[in-house]
């Protein structure tokens, strides 16, 4: 596995993958690599002859008081991990690299950043799309893998690239969960023991909701409902918010069909999660642990 710290670098070594006649596949991260990025890498090999990974933690999407400075970062650990699973160019700028100066171009979503996660977080899906859009310039990738954790990132992204004629197809590839079917996240580890008991609300919520749905449930109202009841109501467990809207738009929805979302932000201690199904994917983890649970 090559290493590149600068975009020459970077574009060196993808201009000699395609020389070659190779197809490039790119996934970009923030680092602390966990099974969730590593099943984006293998479905990027099965895509593309040329693996990219990025291993960047962007301020731009941080807003103050967010957890920019105390984000885990362990380079040695991520690129030992990347190695093996396969990953051709590991590409780790630095701040100075990618912004050597004032920015005087962003990437501004004039829709779907309004709602759900950008209510919270202002800017911070600007500074997504703009440090996305500088790795897809810099590495060209063919194809590149976005997880479906971060849905509404991935639905940006993905009309980015069509509103803006960017030459990469994007796949968004399932959630990947732990045993007890809490969605896999770098900040799960700022949890503690009893955090992890709050934050499995979550994902069971969202199972039942799913079961609702299979029983032939379609009433968004009463869906939601069956998320809220099962996250409760208390300080140990936050609710920012539960929506039932289009995988397509984001836009609410009265009545759930196959490409609707339910998606959820909740706050266990000082930990800001976030989690979502596609009520008519199939979600085997999830399941799993939903199995688990009624055992």
């Amino acid at each position: 596995m090559q290493v590149a710290r600068t975009i020459q670098e970077a574009r060196e070594q993808v201009k000699q993958a395609r020389s070659s006649g190779r197809s490039v596949g790119f996934v970009p991260t923030m680092g602390d690599l966990h099974r969730g990025h590593l099943s984006l890498v293998g479905r990027c090999r099965e895509l593309a002859d040329y693996v990219v990974i990025s291993i960047y933690v962007n301020p731009l999407q941080f807003g103050p008081g967010e957890d920019f400075d105390s984000y885990p970062r362990d380079e040695d650990r991520d690129l030992a991990l990347a190695e093996r699973a396969g990953v051709d160019l590991a590409f780790l700028p630095s701040d100075r690299e990618l912004y050597p100066g004032d920015t005087s171009v962003v990437v501004t979503p004039k829709r779907l950043a309004d709602r759900l996660c950008g209510l919270s977080r202002p800017g911070h899906f600007e500074g997504v799309l703009t440090v996305v859009a500088k790795l897809f310039g810099i590495i060209t990738p063919d194809v590149s893998i976005i997880g479906q954790k971060d849905f509404q990132q991935a639905v940006l992204i993905k009309r980015m690239v069509a509103d803006l004629n960017l030459p990469v197809d994007i796949e968004v590839a399932p959630t990947v969960r732990e045993e007890d079917g809490l969605a896999m996240s770098s900040r799960n580890a700022h949890l503690s023991e009893s955090d992890r008991g709050y934050a499995r609300r979550i994902s069971r919520g969202l199972a039942e909701a799913v079961a609702a749905y299979r029983g032939g449930e379609r009433d968004a109202g009463l869906l939601e409902r069956r998320v809220t009841g099962a996250l409760g109501t208390g300080e140990e467990l936050r609710v920012e918010y539960v929506e039932v809207v289009s995988a397509k738009d984001l836009e609410p929805v009265a009545r759930a069909d196959a490409d609707t979302v339910i998606a959820v932000a909740a706050h266990v201690g000082g930990t800001r999660l976030i989690d979502n199904i596609i009520l008519d994917r199939p979600d085997p983890d999830l399941e799993k642990a939903l199995h688990n649970w009624r055992a």
